[in-house]
């Protein structure tokens, strides 16, 4: 659906949800939040403009990838999607530049992933949704070692999820990962931490320290500010999660009616 408000500006939904949103003439403008969190966090993972390699686990409309590719020219990026249908309309009708840098897969993300090589990603970004629910082979403990594995060392893995209280999902996400990463960090608006609505959470996790300190700032200075939390703030969301197996990986939950419709 064309946006009246900027010419060539696109959004796309699958079955009724918001999945992308795309400025072919300004690849740097992040129109959904969340989107705009996990921009944040890329900007943090290097220099300003060094090139990264990055591994993209769902493509949607390709908007995370253009804004890497902008923002960071010479850029290597793997970008995984399991709906090839999807992928032939955004390739028909928002063309990615050949020269971007960008190498597009039809593909199961968790398959992907496993056949990765080892230390080969500097970058993952997870935004891979069935419907409006993360897949419940995305979620285990299993696959964050998969995702540690492909991780350089000083790497970040980011995971758009959605939750609300009482923040079984997410809770489980963060006992989950911790099993392979050592540092934790949730993004989200305060609305969402205090439990006053089901909303997204973006979820970075890294062998290493990272700047939480510069992505706090700039989470707070967006038009919808988000706070970060880390270290022991976390201990409030996490509760008595335990981690879970892929015996046991469930999808994330649905959200409640009109959660992310639109009209």
């Amino acid at each position: 659906m064309p946006d009246i408000d900027r010419p060539r500006a696109w959004l796309l939904t699958v079955d009724g949800a918001p999945q992308s949103y795309v400025d072919l003439d300004d690849p740097t403008h992040l129109e959904f939040e969340y989107a705009r969190r996990i921009g944040h966090v890329i900007d943090s993972a290097a220099d300003a403009g060094a090139p990264l390699d990055v591994l993209h686990l769902g493509g949607g409309a390709f908007t995370l990838p253009r804004y890497t590719a902008a923002t960071r020219p010479g850029s290597r990026q793997d970008v995984v999607e399991a709906d090839a249908a999807l992928l032939d309309l955004v390739r028909e009708r928002l063309p990615v530049a050949r020269d971007a840098g960008i190498e597009v897969h039809a593909a199961d993300a968790r398959a992907w992933l496993e056949a990765a090589p080892e230390d080969s990603a500097d970058v993952l970004v997870a935004d891979v949704f069935g419907g409006s629910r993360v897949p419940a082979h995305l979620t285990s403990v299993e696959y964050a070692r998969a995702a540690a594995r492909v991780l350089r060392d000083e790497g970040l893995y980011i995971a758009n999820l959605a939750d609300g209280a009482p923040f079984t999902f997410l809770g489980t996400q963060l006992a989950t990962l911790g099993v392979a990463f050592e540092e934790l960090a949730v993004i989200a608006e305060p609305a969402v931490l205090r439990g006053r609505r089901f909303g997204n959470a973006v979820l970075v996790a890294a062998h290493t320290p990272f700047d939480t300190s510069t992505i706090g700032r700039r989470c707070a200075a967006d038009a919808f500010p988000a706070r970060v939390e880390y270290g022991g703030t976390l201990r409030g969301l996490t509760g008595d999660a335990r981690p879970v197996r892929d015996a046991d990986a469930v999808a994330s939950p649905e959200p409640p009616g009109g959660a992310f419709g639109i009209g």
